[in-house]
This record gives structure tokens, sequence and C-alpha cells, in this order.
């Protein structure tokens, strides 16, 4: 009886013994299982918050800017937000600007605005340490940490001299761009009438604006060539001004005799090329500015020195150029 009494507290014992061995060693287990858990966590979190603010939301041309900055904060881990109006509008852009710096976000980057609220805006952006990046168009009197875009004179200018080496003969010369009031348009026409201020068989016979739509560049080709029937060439500073305009001179002439150059390579763009309707147009690189911009903001909230200015790519291209892709002018930057 002794015996067996001793045997089933020995055997208690082992079985408790075993039962605080497995706690203790599972207990431990769990506690580095949501240690890694919670590392793992903290290591997928964002980085920093971003807003990329555009001139307009629906436009193919900053959906292009917005999958490159897109693209950038994934491979950074970085959290992005794209906001601004849907159609082109200084208000609502301030707005957007203002509710990004009250959000307390880590960097702005946006299309710069001419008007002296942005500046204001810029200006309290950077008491609040929060830095902003100007995207396609500049605003150098203001206190931006860093521009990332075309030069936008030097396309212009590109523009005018592949007019002068692609035509022989007098040539009156149409321009419409997409806002007056807009920097990046001004230097766009500011270019190119420098380019061919020298050459006296080109005449600038009017400058309309398109207010970056396609009917907007429809209804000024329209008016152009009503006042102006004699009109030889026409430039196009926004990437819809050359799709109206090579819709109006199709419709209108039985032969395409007007050189058109337009600015960027949409779809519509490149076909108008491929049928010889559209004779050239100067290529940017959107994709380019947005994985650069996102890229320049993330060196920028590491404290780092970068050059104010970030010129992306510029070209003109032609019909032997083709076929080229939208989603190919990546400038090299995918990762």
């Amino acid at each position: 009886m002794r015996f067996i009494q001793r045997f089933m507290y020995v055997l208690t014992f082992l079985v408790l013994l075993l039962t605080c061995f497995l706690t203790l060693y599972y207990g431990e287990k769990t506690f580095h299982f949501y240690e890694e858990t919670e590392a793992m966590t903290k290591e997928s979190e964002p980085y920093y918050h971003f807003v990329l603010i555009p001139e307009e939301l629906d436009n193919d041309y900053w959906h292009l800017v917005e999958q490159g900055a897109r693209d950038a904060a994934k491979f950074h881990n970085v959290y992005l937000e794209y906001l601004g109006p849907k159609q082109a509008n200084n208000d609502e852009h301030l707005k957007t600007i203002d509710m990004a710096i009250a959000g307390l976000v880590d960097g702005v980057i946006t299309q710069g605005v001419a008007e002296p609220e942005f500046e204001t805006l810029v200006t309290k952006a950077k008491e609040k340490q929060i830095p902003v990046v100007t995207i396609d168009t500049d605003a150098p009197e203001s206190d931006r940490a860093v521009y990332v875009g075309t030069d936008n004179y030097y396309s212009g200018f590109l523009a005018g001299k592949a007019l002068l080496n692609d035509t022989t003969g007098e040539q009156k010369v149409a321009i419409i761009t997409g806002r007056h009031d807009a920097p990046h348009q001004k230097l766009r026409v500011q270019g190119f009438k420098d380019a061919v201020a020298t050459e006296p068989r080109i005449e600038i016979i009017a400058v309309e604006e398109s207010n970056i739509t396609k009917l907007g560049a429809v209804e000024a080709a329209h008016r152009i060539l009503q006042l102006y029937p004699n009109t030889t060439a026409f430039y196009g500073t926004s990437a819809l001004d050359g799709i109206g305009i090579a819709q109006v001179v199709k419709k209108q002439q039985a032969e395409n005799d007007q050189y058109i150059i337009s600015f960027d390579i949409l779809p519509e763009t490149l076909e108008y090329i491929k049928e010889g309707t559209i004779e050239a147009t100067v290529v940017q690189f959107p994709y380019q500015m947005g994985y650069e911009a996102v890229e320049k903001m993330i060196m920028l909230n590491r404290g780092e020195d970068i050059e104010p200015l970030q010129h992306t790519d510029t070209k003109v291209i032609y019909k032997e150029d083709l076929p080229i892709s939208p989603d190919s002018m990546d400038g090299g930057n995918q990762p």
C-alpha cells in the first residue's frame, strides 16, 4: 500500500514537473511569436505619408504621373494619396493643399499654382516642417524645396526648332495653349517664340486658349481657321491641344497640308502621328516625374540636401520613332 502511495506521489510530481516545463516552453514560444508579429506589423507600416495633388484628377497625363508616384511609393513603403480638383480649378487645388497641411502629412507633391495664396501655403507647410515638391509646373518664387519635371521653356524651344527643321518657306503659325495663366504653358509658348524669333519666314498669327480640354482645343482651332484661313502650322502646348487641332484640320482639309506639332503621347496623339495628321510631338516623361518626386520627397524627409531643380527628360518624336507606348515612358525608373 505504501509502495503504491509513493508511486502515485512520484507520478504526480513528474506530471506537475512536465506541466511546468511545457507551460514555460510554450509560454516562451508564444511570447516570441507576439514579439515577432509586432515587429512584422511595425515593419509593414508605411514610413511616410505623402499627398500628390495634380492639376486635375481625371486626366490621362496626370494618371501617368500618378502611376509613377504609386510605383515609387510601393517600392519604398510610402502611403500615397492622390487628391485634387476633378477639373482644373485653382481654388479647389489650393484648398486641397491646405487640407494636406492641416492633416500634418510628411510631404506635399503638387503642381505649382500661379497665385499668391500658393506661396503663402507653401510657407505655411515649411513652418510645419512639411516639405513641398512642385511637379510638372514650378513655383520658383515660393518656399518649395524641389521642382521635379520638364524644363518647360526648353521643351517649347525644342518644338520651335522642330518646326524650323521640318518646314520650308513662309509659315503662318497659330498656337493653342492650355491656359494663358499657367506658368508652364507660358514657358512653352515663350520658348517656342524665342526659337523662331530670328527666322523672318515664321510669323505667329494667333495664340488661343483651350482650357486644357479637347473641346476647347477644337473650338480654338475652328476660330483660328475662320479668322486666318491661310494658317499653315499649329503648335499645341498641352496634351489635348494637338488632338483637338488634328480633329479640326482633318475634317476641314481635303489634304492635310498644315503642319501640327503637339505635346505628349496620349494614344489618340499617336494615332494622328501614324496617319500623318500630326507631324511631331514633344515627349515628356510623366511617369518619371511621379517616380522621382516621391524619391526626392523621401530624401527631403531624411534631411538630405538636394539640388532644387530636378529636370526630367524631353524630346521630339516623329512617325519613324513609333511604335511607342505611354506606359514605356518611365525614364528608366522602374525598380
